[in-house]
């Protein structure tokens, strides 16, 4: 199985910047790939065109050879830097973890996730907590690919390391490939098999 962009254009309208050209790009199943640039340069555009979020202005991403289906679990999901922008605060941890699918105990405590936790409000936890139930609440069986959008930037070093350790013995349990965008040269270099230089790519 392989995720492929083709010929991946974006702008938001005909009177604006292209904020990716020409990009293609191909990730196998079980390969973890870096997408290194600096700001400005639409690693996160381009993210969210490859998770289905966003339709590209020109061009196509397949999972398999196909579209990305439009309707019910997506085979990739993606992982966002800000963690409370991708919850409902109205909602108790336990409901937002069970929303598409119910993680099973192994899974929670590999996660570091403990059952106290479940009953609170997402305010209640810290930057790291939440980020662990972001990633669990991903790693359904369906899920094949993540895309880490600058997962780890705003955690401090020690809760990045145990992020990126947990987030490696998922992929390598479950064969799951990944995207790891980031402007790090040095954990893209520790996490990933390849790495891409975004301004190598965007012909814009």
């Amino acid at each position: 199985m392989r995720l492929e962009a083709k010929n991946v254009s974006f702008r938001y309208s005909k009177n604006t910047s292209w904020i990716l050209k020409d990009v293609d790009l191909s990730v196998e199943a079980g390969e973890r790939l870096a997408l290194v640039g600096p700001s400005g340069y639409g690693k996160s555009t381009l993210s969210r065109i490859l998770a289905g979020y966003l339709q590209p202005t020109v061009g196509e991403v397949l999972w398999d050879g196909k579209p990305l289906p439009k309707k019910g679990y997506c085979p990739v999901q993606m992982i966002y830097q800000h963690p409370e922008l991708s919850v409902n605060p109205r909602w108790k941890m336990g409901q937002i973890l069970t929303e598409c699918w119910e993680p099973d105990e192994d899974l929670l405590q590999t996660m570091g996730i403990e059952k106290s936790w479940l009953t609170r409000w997402p305010v209640e936890l810290s930057g790291g907590e939440l980020q662990r139930f972001c990633i669990a609440r991903v790693l359904g069986p369906e899920t094949k690919l993540l895309i880490c959008d600058e997962i780890s930037t705003m955690l401090d070093v020690i809760t990045q390391a145990q992020i990126w350790d947990l987030l490696l013995k998922a992929s390598k349990k479950n064969e799951l490939g990944m995207i790891v965008v980031t402007h790090n040269m040095a954990l893209a270099e520790r996490v990933c098999d390849k790495v891409v230089r975004l301004p190598e790519l965007n012909k814009r």
